[in-house]
């Protein structure tokens, strides 16, 4: 089968080199322009740009590679007429495509989601499953239109949820389930054996792109929902709170029950510290940190960090 990829993020290679290996002929990929690197080690600008894992990855196999700047605008429309294809596969692209482009390959335009549709439509549907606390989630191979997210269901796989998956674990996870699915969805499609399902909009759930700012804590908040935030904002952007007018970032944390000796704290309390962890009161239960990360500061166990650092029962972790 003949396929224009499209694609721009690490999440986004795994599923490319799976077509590759499938034997499908990837008539070109299509992927976001190349960017300033931003700032080096030195702190100057680094001026050099760098390239989309996915235009990486198809410099290496020696596929084409097309990257517009605004997909829809006419003279990139007509470009991507000149690459033959039964379909497009969409994987991460991160611009959304007209009807005149989905109308452009004759089994239209197919996408790699991930989530199991019709929740979790949107930006961020990975780190939103650990942070909602989800028991499972998936992918949808799903036939596009000029929605987001809204087109039927083609094929779906699921995977359970661990109980300390991160939002960086379950990526990985996806991105290796997204492969395995298109190869699979796209020999039923030759075949002729999908079956669109349209979605149930009652059961729709939309998330919207991760911010920085979502990763601040709330210690009012339960230390069940802290500790899911803490699973879900890692590795990007991370969870992060305040200490003594510096953030600091927690990378793991565990809950646990306030121990007989300890005191009723205020939510964002230090009422313990342990030789590997701090106790923090929160709005229910108690935050017990096991990993942590002071501004400046290379990430480490929170017993190495108590090596240098002391923290006091009574202190405070806010702003």
């Amino acid at each position: 089968m003949k396929i224009v990829y499209m694609g721009t993020p690490d999440f986004s290679v795994g599923a490319l080199e799976a077509l590759i290996r499938a034997g499908h002929e990837i008539t070109a990929v299509v992927t976001q322009p190349d960017r300033p690197r931003g700032r080096g080690t030195s702190g100057k600008q680094d001026q050099s740009m760098q390239y989309s894992p996915v235009k990486t990855c198809a410099l290496a196999h020696g596929i084409p590679v097309f990257q517009p700047e605004r997909i829809k605008r006419p003279e990139a429309v007509e470009r991507l007429r000149e690459f033959l294809a039964d379909v497009y596969v969409v994987a991460a692209f991160g611009q959304l495509l007209s009807k005149e482009i989905l109308e452009i390959p004759r089994l239209g335009c197919i996408n790699i989601h991930a989530s199991l549709l019709p929740r979790y439509r949107g930006a961020s549907p990975i780190q939103q499953a650990v942070i909602d606390g989800e028991e499972k989630t998936g992918i949808t191979i799903m036939q596009m239109n000029e929605g987001m997210d809204t087109g039927d269901i083609l094929y779906q796989k699921e995977i359970l949820i661990a109980p300390k998956e991160t939002g960086a674990s379950l990526f990985n996870k996806l991105a290796a389930l997204g492969a395995e699915a298109i190869v699979e969805a796209l020999l039923l499609l030759e075949e002729g054996k999908l079956k669109p399902v349209v979605q149930d909009e009652s059961r729709a759930t939309h998330v919207k792109m991760i911010t920085k700012a979502q990763g601040r804590i709330d210690w009012r908040q339960s230390a069940e929902v802290i500790e899911r935030l803490v699973r879900g904002m890692n590795a990007w952007p991370s969870a992060y709170t305040f200490w003594r007018g510096r953030q600091i970032k927690v990378w793991e944390a565990e809950v646990v029950r306030p121990g007989p000796g300890d005191a009723a704290g205020k939510p964002g309390e230090v009422i313990r510290v342990e030789q590997d962890a701090v106790m923090v009161m929160t709005g229910e239960g108690v935050l017990r940190i096991l990993e942590l990360q002071l501004e400046g500061k290379r990430r480490m166990k929170t017993r190495d960090f108590l090596l240098g650092y002391k923290i006091e029962c009574g202190e405070s972790f806010q702003e």
